[in-house]
């Protein structure tokens, strides 16, 4: 049996950029603060050394997958391309499981953290028959709260009612828990 082995580096993809580039696993960014056509121009340049790149070290980008976050209100929201095709605009991005918006708001990233978690919690409701409060705060702790506390240095909400979203699920799981334990005694 012949196996053939790939062995990718994509160490030096930023070496021809002058745009700045964040790497991890095999997820790229580009980025750059765009504050003229000037600025637009040179990472639109940035992006055709990458399919050059590319294209030398015969491998492709998904171009479905590249996107285009504008952060900032005052953000023109130049148009991008690679390949001929022009990159999607979004408002909303995930970025290794954090929900980044173009207003640098954390409101969709505890949004989804609330319905994970209550989605988790349902199913601890739901499924455990044994209703020991014990049994309950071991599951809350190591199956539901690190949905709500994952990344949290890089997102912390600061509206009230962001916070107020993510102790809805506390709240909840502690009226379980009360209940659950009146009804033992």
């Amino acid at each position: 049996m012949l196996a053939i082995t790939h062995v990718i580096f994509i160490n030096d993809i930023d070496s021809r950029l002058s745009s700045n580039v964040l790497k991890f696993a095999d997820d790229t960014q580009v980025f750059s603060v765009i504050d003229s056509y000037v600025d637009e121009c040179g990472l639109q340049a940035d992006l055709r050394n990458i399919e050059k790149w590319a294209e030398m070290w015969q491998m492709e980008f998904n171009v479905d997958k590249c996107k285009v976050v504008h952060y900032g209100k005052d953000n023109i929201g130049f148009k991008y391309d690679m390949y001929g095709h022009q990159l999607q605009d979004v408002i909303i991005e995930r970025d290794l499981g954090v929900h980044m918006s173009s207003d640098l708001k954390v409101g969709c990233q505890c949004m989804a953290a609330y319905n994970k978690a209550s989605q988790i919690l349902d199913i601890i409701n739901r499924t455990i028959r044994f209703k020991n409060p014990g049994i309950f705060v071991s599951l809350y702790k190591t199956m539901v709260r690190p949905h709500l506390e994952f990344c949290s240095p890089a997102w912390n909400p600061y509206y009230v009612k962001d916070k107020q979203l993510l102790e809805r699920v506390q709240h909840r799981f502690y009226a379980n828990v009360f209940r659950y334990e009146v009804n033992a005694i």
